[in-house]
């Protein structure tokens, strides 16, 4: 390694004390991969190595066939960690660092099949016009009871009262503070981790909750999102409940989000989305124009799992549909009030689910495709839009086909990822089409 490069990063490990690095990557499903190294073995070796294909592994562990995407030998790739992202992990018990790694090929450019170079590629694209994202993610998820039955409905765990939570809490005080002291070590823990927690709701589902994030840098927030996922679900396994980021974990509850809350501003760090006079800008209206084009196709980013789906239903403050409106959480793509220096698009449509850094990537590329081809957006939808439906994909088959016919997604996603991507997704979708359920033995057994 370049020890010049390391400096920051050997300040810091001996700065903490530290012992341990974990090295990690995230693959399509957004699940950290890599090595755990000692100190002196992360500041003297050679960058981590590791084989290309672990990015093709599907969320059950399987690949498709790997050839296509990395050669026929099943070859190295290099990762290289960012200095920017190194920070202590508060709840090892040793002194242990992380550090986040990039996907390089020994000729020194960017692994495709890799989210973060997926994102960084999109970037990369926004810059080119001297343009930079600002985005804000809301993350929703559940706190559940413990349990070792996967064939067991999930449950809401039981609070310092003693109880379990009953009916809807939206915004209730004392439902979070029934689980303080989960939520004093969470915090501390974020702070530590340094993720830039912002601010703690109750969400409307029994045990769901959700964080919101200080705005920034695309590739910055894509990391933190990664990162808060493990450091929720730490901190809940520490008290003996589990944390799930599933997007339909209940039947009778509510699905959980990540709402991105995004803007455009130029090298002077000015808001593009509106003009001099405070008024909304053709390149506000192009971006929604862009969002209600292409997350449709795009939908396998924003839902990437056979569970996604379920989430996506009438009455249950999910969207169903890309149509935008002025403060309106019906729709798909919501503007919140706001002033001209901070105006901004939600797209609701993401489930929590996601990989961050391909949801970040994906709803920037809609956005970036309607500002370049001038979309112009249809008229704003000032109702409920919950009877609005149609628009979307239905299901994981339905979305990897309308991936797989979009040219304009693939050149600014990555034409190799986009089809690698789509395998992954056919692979996981072929074996939850074997399992037979509980509802068919059920209703069909004796009845067909």
């Amino acid at each position: 390694m370049d020890s010049e490069a390391h400096n920051p990063m050997r300040d810091f490990l001996r700065e903490h004390n530290i012992h341990e690095v974990e090295c990690v990557i995230a693959d399509m499903t957004g699940i950290a991969r890599g090595k755990i190294l000692p100190k002196d073995l992360f500041l003297a070796g050679e960058h981590m190595r590791l084989p290309k294909s672990v990015l093709l592994n599907t969320v059950h562990g399987e690949q498709p066939n790997n050839t296509p995407y990395v050669g026929s030998t099943d070859p190295d790739m290099i990762c290289a960690p960012d200095p920017a992202t190194i920070r202590v992990v508060p709840w090892a018990t040793e002194r242990v660092a992380l550090v986040i790694h990039d996907c390089m090929n020994f000729d020194g450019t960017q692994v495709e099949l890799a989210p973060r170079s997926v994102l960084r590629h999109v970037l990369a694209q926004y810059a080119e016009r001297g343009w930079t994202p600002v985005v804000a993610p809301e993350m929703e998820f559940y706190l559940v009871a413990r349990t070792t039955n996967p064939h067991e409905p999930l449950s809401p765990p039981t609070g310092r009262s003693g109880f379990t939570e009953q009916g809807r809490q939206s915004y209730s005080i004392d439902a979070v503070n029934d689980f303080d002291p989960f939520f004093l070590e969470l915090s501390a823990f974020c702070k530590r981790h340094e993720l830039g927690v912002e601010t703690l709701i109750h969400e409307a589902g029994a045990g769901q909750m959700e964080i919101n994030f200080t705005h920034g840098d695309a590739l910055e927030l894509a990391d933190r999102v990664f990162l808060f996922k493990r450091a929720v679900r730490e901190t809940a396994l520490r008290h003996g409940i589990f944390a799930t980021f599933m997007a339909k974990p209940m039947e009778t509850e509510p699905g959980s989000a990540m709402h991105v809350h995004q803007s455009i501003v130029d090298a002077q760090g000015r808001n593009i989305f509106s003009n001099e006079d405070g008024s909304e800008s053709a390149l506000f209206r192009h971006f929604i124009g862009g969002l209600e084009r292409y997350v449709p196709p795009a939908m396998l980013l924003f839902a990437p799992h056979v569970n996604s789906y379920r989430r996506l239903s009438r009455f249950q403050s999910a969207p169903m549909n890309v149509h935008w409106g002025y403060d309106n959480r019906t729709c798909g793509i919501r503007i919140p009030n706001s002033g001209p220096s901070s105006r901004r698009v939600e797209n609701r449509v993401p489930g929590v689910d996601v990989n961050p850094y391909l949801a970040m990537a994906a709803t920037l590329a809609c956005g970036f495709l309607g500002m370049v081809e001038g979309l112009a957006p249809s008229a704003p939808t000032p109702e409920s839009a919950e009877h609005i439906h149609g628009d979307l994909p239905r299901n994981l088959e339905d979305a990897i086909l309308q991936l797989r016919g979009c040219p304009a997604l693939a050149g600014m996603l990555g034409p190799l990822f986009v089809q690698a991507f789509c395998e992954v997704k056919e692979l996981e979708f072929a074996t939850f089409s074997r399992v037979i359920s509980s509802w068919e033995r059920e209703h069909l057994m004796l009845l067909v």
